[in-house]
């Protein structure tokens, strides 16, 4: 697709590329998506690296199926976001794909049936330029909002690492350049991309993962802010009560959710004699949860993924 001509001019004049830039001033853009899932609605989607390096080529794997552009992702384990370039129709279906396969991934490794069937998907309209490159840098910058230790650039489950590097030098990792390939084999590649889809051969993996720059619109992104400059600018700048303004999901999380996982586990043996959210019925989980809050002061939202109860009630009841 991006080796068409037409496409080329398509993407020019939905996203502005063909009008002059005027400092202050906000261009109209087209055919641009934020979707993300509801966080609340599982405990995990991810449980461990291998779940991530799967989650990263499947990203690959199902958008070789759709003709639509990855502006921006990143991979949480209890959510996903995406900002996608494409029309709607072909943009929904992605995502709807990427989690009924990952689903299906869930069930197979640990027969979790139907773990991501009732996940809520969501999805914001990008009308100017100016919110799609807040949205862009308010998704990579998801792993630092939860209170992960990393920075944007090394966080490696989303496209934050790609954007404004320079290959080639000591200080960009290895994976970055994309030459290192470190798989050889069609049969390997396609058992760890799982899929039938064609692809090409050449395709670089480092340690398991499909380079993101492979399917990533790095150049895209990277003409629609200009320069470093003003991609650090709004990286800075650019706050959750920008999405959320939009009907966006903002998580504010006082303390990571993997340890808030060891804290809950301990918490279940406390009050139940039992580890385990899947025994407990809505009554103990609600216990569960205000015993969360009340010894951690954790966000409602957190409290709301870690105890499988919906937002809305859980709010009112803390």
């Amino acid at each position: 697709m991006l080796d068409s001509d037409k496409f080329r001019a398509e993407i020019s004049a939905d996203l502005g590329f063909d009008r002059p830039y005027i400092k202050g001033q906000t261009i109209s853009v087209n055919n641009c998506w934020h979707f993300y899932t509801a966080g609340e609605s599982v405990d995990a989607m991810f449980f461990d690296t291998d779940d991530f390096r799967n989650g990263m080529n499947r990203v690959y794997s199902t958008a070789l199926k759709y003709k639509i552009l990855i502006l921006a992702f990143v991979l949480m384990d209890t959510h996903v976001h995406f900002v996608l370039y494409g029309e709607f129709g072909e943009c929904n279906a992605f995502l709807h794909e990427y989690m009924r396969r990952s689903s299906q991934y869930l069930a197979g490794k640990y027969s979790l049936q139907r773990k991501l069937g009732n996940v809520e998907i969501s999805h914001q309209c990008i009308d100017d330029d100016r919110y799609l490159m807040t949205a862009i840098c308010y998704t990579i910058k998801n792993p630092i909002t939860a209170g992960l230790r990393y920075n944007v650039q090394d966080y490696p489950w989303s496209s934050g690492p790609l954007y404004f590097r320079v290959s080639d030098s000591w200080a960009s990792p290895r994976w970055m350049s994309g030459m290192d390939n470190t798989i050889d084999g069609e049969r390997l590649k396609r058992k760890l991309i799982r899929t039938r889809a064609n692809f090409d051969k050449q395709l670089p993996m480092i340690f398991g993962i499909i380079f993101p720059g492979e399917y990533v619109a790095v150049k895209i992104v990277e003409q629609l802010f200009g320069n470093h400059r003003r991609f650090n600018y709004f990286m800075c700048v650019a706050k959750d009560s920008d999405i959320e303004n939009r009907g966006g999901s903002v998580t504010h999380l006082t303390i990571p959710i993997q340890e808030m996982r060891e804290y809950r586990d301990t918490l279940c043996m406390e009050l139940f004699g039992k580890i385990g959210l899947r025994s407990l019925d809505t009554t103990r989980r609600v216990r569960l949860a205000r015993a969360l809050k009340s010894r951690y002061n954790s966000s409602t939202k957190q409290i709301a993924r870690l105890c499988g109860l919906a937002y809305e009630e859980l709010n009112d009841l803390l």
